[in-house]
């Protein structure tokens, strides 16, 4: 009987004029994509003589969940090269910004089994590390033959996607138990994954909780502050989705909340211009961020057209909205406004992030909205209700405090499979 990863590697080559049409697609509003299309499929050119960690951050959620992580690492092994793989150009920027030239950053292979060999070959890592949900069947079933220890760290794993998985059992079981170590965000995710067929997963929480908000981001969200007006109420909507801003700014048309100012802050920095258009369309005075110039009294929203700011966002606001939760695309991270001190609204949609949502809600951090006339009623309430709003914010910052540690355990799980792979 075939193994049911050559069946998943069939299906991989029989979608690969769909790859090369969606980097084309892609590359329309965002050219990056055409960019080291020789690294996706396993061809590079420089690597470091050290031996190499590679940590797999997707796009720029987990570059910078995994910023204390990388700051660990290169003082606890000074010898070794970090090497950062991503998928997204976002990503690769965020790790450009965050990093500079002290890692390599390359694009992962596509998961064909010569792109992921070649990639194993080139840059011969001491240990892998993937971050979140990243199961890719023939990098994981390469890096085994190859006895590279390859750890799932930080995982986790909604339930829709733990369905989805489900439907391949075989498949799933075959990867998960080929991986060196799987390390939890919380007992949920262990859970699912020990149900799709996990020998054995740890929890160590989540790495999210020990970024500390950076000293030069909170300076620059003061200076935002003053130029928004410090007398004004400041309402942030922050990493919103496709669909989303022609919500709230329907609802922004009809509402009477005193000299409010909307900073709109969207997911992906490729629609910063279709939501600009939106904003005119709506009729509302708009100004945008990276003209870097102060804020007119008359002005109705900022379009926050800026990357790698958003704990300054936080810093400048008095009430974050975190998007991707309005509508149903499973929420965004909530824990860096939580981390600055601000209240945080989050939408009906939060199965992404379910489990560090309900803790949010239960320690009063975070409050859930139904729809955006439900969100425009809690905001006018909070705005005038001073010691609430200021409750919710020392609220959060004990929320992120409380959940942290995650940063210590994956340095202990790295260090392991280091030393295995030493003897």
């Amino acid at each position: 009987m075939l193994k049911p990863r050559i069946y998943y590697t069939l299906g991989l080559w029989l979608l690969l004029p769909y790859v090369l049409f969606h980097l084309l697609w892609r590359a329309r509003k965002q050219p990056e994509y055409l960019q080291h299309i020789g690294e996706r499929f396993g061809f590079y050119a420089g690597r470091s003589d050290k031996p190499a960690i590679w940590l797999h951050t997707v796009s720029v959620g987990e570059t910078r969940a995994a910023a204390t992580l990388v700051q660990r690492l290169r003082e606890q092994y000074p010898d070794h090269q970090i090497l950062l793989t991503h998928t997204t150009p976002t990503g690769r920027a965020a790790s450009e910004q965050l990093y500079g030239s002290d890692v390599i950053r390359v694009y992962l292979p596509y998961d064909y089994p010569f792109a992921v060999r070649r990639f194993l070959r080139h840059f011969q890592p001491r240990i892998g590390v993937l971050l979140e949900t990243e199961i890719w069947f023939n990098l994981i079933h390469a890096c085994h033959a190859a006895d590279i220890p390859l750890q799932l760290l930080n995982a986790r794993l909604s339930e829709k996607s733990a369905a989805r998985y489900a439907r391949f059992p075989n498949l799933i079981r075959a990867g998960l138990q080929e991986l060196h170590l799987i390390a939890a965000q919380t007992e949920d995710d262990a859970m699912r994954l020990a149900k799709l067929g996990s020998r054995a997963v740890s929890v160590m929480g989540n790495l999210k909780f020990d970024i500390a908000p950076p000293a030069n981001m909170l300076k620059l969200g003061a200076r935002m502050r003053q130029m928004f007006g410090e007398q004004r109420p400041i309402f942030l909507a922050a990493s919103t989705r496709e669909g989303e801003e022609t919500l709230l700014l329907d609802a922004l048309q009809q509402a009477h909340l005193d000299n409010l100012l909307t900073v709109i802050v969207p997911r992906h920095p490729q629609r910063f211009d279709e939501v600009a258009a939106l904003i005119e369309q709506h009729g509302l005075r708009m100004q945008r961020r990276s003209t870097n110039v102060a804020i007119a009294a008359d002005t109705q929203v900022v379009l926050g057209d800026s990357m790698g700011e958003m704990f300054a966002y936080y810093a400048a606001c008095d009430v974050a909205f975190i998007g991707g939760s309005l509508l149903p695309f499973g929420g965004q991270n909530l824990i860096e406004a939580c981390a600055v001190g601000k209240p945080v609204f989050i939408g009906p949609h939060t199965y992404n992030f379910a489990q560090v949502t309900e803790f949010a809600l239960a320690c009063g951090a975070a409050l859930r909205i139904n729809n955006t006339d439900d969100l425009l009623l809690q905001l006018d309430a909070l705005l005038h209700e001073t010691k609430r709003l200021q409750q919710m914010g020392r609220d959060g910052e004990r929320f992120v405090c409380d959940n942290r540690g995650a940063t210590e355990r994956a340095m202990a799980h790295v260090a392991a499979s280091l030393n295995t792979s030493s003897t």
